[in-house]
C-alpha cells in the first residue's frame, strides 16, 4: 500500500538576511539549462523582498550616522586661488621670505616689482606736460613716472636717499624718450619741498601734475606700542608732506592741471596694526575732496588712487620674513598686485583727455569691492 506524504512544517521566518525555509506552495526554483541547479542568488537568499528592504533601511540609517558626523565636524577654509585678470601672469604667494632695512630698496628684492607695463601703449595723453611723483625712486612711483612718460611728460622724481632706485627710475623714463631729474630730500621739511618745486620749474620749464606718493608705515600691534616719534614721522610724511607739496606746487597750476594723491585700502576699512597709517589716509581722502573743492573754481583737478596691497619696498621693510611671504594673499585677488597694474589709473586721472569732468574721485583699485 503507498504511504500518504504530508507537507512540511512551516517555520517562523529567519532574521533578515539569511534563507527562510519555504513553504510547500512556492513555486519550485529557477533551474538552470545545464542541469537544473539553484543559482548563487537564489541559494543566498537575496532575491526575498522583505530582506533588501531591510538591507536598504539598514544603510539609510548608517549613511544617516555618517552625515551627522561630517555635518558636526569643522569645515576646512577652501584655498584661495590667485586670481590672473591681466594680460600676463603675475607674481603669486608664497612670496621670497625677506626682510629689508627701512626706508626699503626695490633693487633689494628677491622679487622685482614690475613697473614697466610692456602691454601698455602709449597715445600722447600727457604729451607736452611736466610732472612731479615724490617717493618716485620704487613701487608705484616708479611705475607712474614710466607710464607718465610713454604718455609724452617729462618727469621729476622726488625721493629720500634711495639713490640706486632712483637712478632705475630715470634711466626707465629716458629709455621712453622723455626727461626725468632726480631730487633727493624729505618731504615732512616744507623748505625742501619748496625749494624742490622751483628746481623742477628752472630745469624743466614748469609743472602740470603733482603725484603725492611718499610714504611710512610701520605695523605695531598694540596704541601702546606706538611712540610719539613714529606717530609724527607718519603724520608728517604721509599727510604733512602732501600739504607741504601741493602749497608749493598750487601757484606753478593752471587750468588743466591736476593733483593725484596716494591713499589706501586702509583709508577706507582701516587696519589694526596701522592705526597711524590707516589715519593719515583717511585724512589723505578727506584731502583730496576738500582741495578738489577749493581749486576746482580754478579749473585744476584733484583725485586720489586708493590701491589695495601693492609688492613694493614699503611692506618687506616693515613685516616678519614669514608674513612677507603671504602678502596680499588675502586679498580679493588672492595675490599682491604688481606696481603696473596701478599705474594706468594716474595716468587715466592725470590727462584732461581722459579725466576732464573727473575731480574729488578716489578711485579704489584694490582688487576688488571690498579690498
Amino acid at each position: 500500500m503507498a504511504t500518504r506524504k504530508t507537507a512540511p512544517k512551516k517555520t517562523a521566518p529567519r532574521p533578515a538576511g539569511k534563507q527562510a525555509a519555504k513553504s510547500a506552495s512556492t513555486p519550485a526554483p529557477a533551474k538552470r539549462a545545464t542541469g537544473g541547479k539553484r543559482t548563487p542568488a537564489n541559494a543566498a537568499g537575496a532575491s526575498r523582498p522583505d530582506a533588501a528592504d531591510a538591507a536598504a533601511r539598514r544603510q539609510r540609517a548608517l549613511q544617516q550616522q555618517v552625515d551627522r558626523r561630517d555635518a558636526a565636524k569643522p569645515k576646512k577654509k577652501a584655498e584661495k586661488k590667485a586670481v590672473q585678470a591681466g594680460t600676463r601672469r603675475q607674481p603669486e604667494n608664497p612670496l621670497p621670505k625677506q626682510h629689508l632695512r627701512k626706508p626699503g630698496n626695490e633693487h633689494a628684492l628677491e622679487v622685482e616689482p614690475r613697473y614697466l607695463a610692456p602691454d601698455y601703449q602709449g597715445s600722447g595723453k600727457l604729451e607736452g606736460m611736466t610732472a612731479i611723483i615724490t617717493g618716485g625712486d620704487s613701487g608705484i612711483g616708479r611705475a607712474v613716472a614710466v607710464l607718465f612718460a610713454r604718455e609724452g611728460a617729462d618727469v621729476a622724481v622726488l625721493y629720500l636717499d634711495e639713490h640706486q632706485d632712483a637712478q632705475t627710475t630715470r634711466d626707465a623714463v629716458e629709455a621712453e624718450g622723455r626727461r626725468c631729474l632726480l631730487v633727493s630730500g624729505d618731504v615732512r621739511d616744507s623748505a625742501f619741498c619748496d625749494a624742490a618745486v622751483d628746481e623742477v620749474v628752472e630745469t624743466l620749464g614748469g609743472v602740470d601734475i603733482l603725484v603725492n606718493n611718499a610714504a611710512f608705515q610701520l605695523h605695531t600691534e598694540s596704541i601702546e606700542d606706538l611712540t610719539d616719534e613714529h606717530l609724527t614721522e607718519t603724520l608728517m610724511t604721509n599727510i604733512g608732506g602732501y600739504f607741504h607739496m601741493a602749497r608749493a606746487v598750487v601757484p606753478h597750476l593752471r587750468e588743466g592741471s591736476s593733483i593725484i594723491n596716494t591713499g589706501s585700502e586702509t583709508g577706507l576699512f582701516g587696519s589694526k596694526a596701522l592705526l597711524d597709517y590707516s589715519a593719515t589716509k583717511g585724512a589723505i581722502h578727506a584731502f583730496t575732496l576738500s582741495l578738489a573743492s577749493q581749486l576746482q573754481p580754478r579749473g585744476i583737478r584733484v583725485n586720489a588712487v586708493a590701491p589695495g596691497p601693492v609688492w613694493t619696498p614699503l611692506n618687506p621693510a616693515d613685516k616678519h620674513p614669514d608674513e612677507v611671504a603671504e602678502f596680499g594673499k588675502d586679498s580679493a585677488m588672492g595675490r599682491p598686485a604688481q606696481p603696473e597694474e596701478l599705474s594706468p589709473a594716474y595716468v587715466f586721472l592725470a590727462s584732461p583727455v581722459t579725466a576732464s569732468y573727473i575731480s574729488g574721485a578716489v578711485l579704489p583699485v584694490m582688487g576688488g569691492p571690498h579690498g
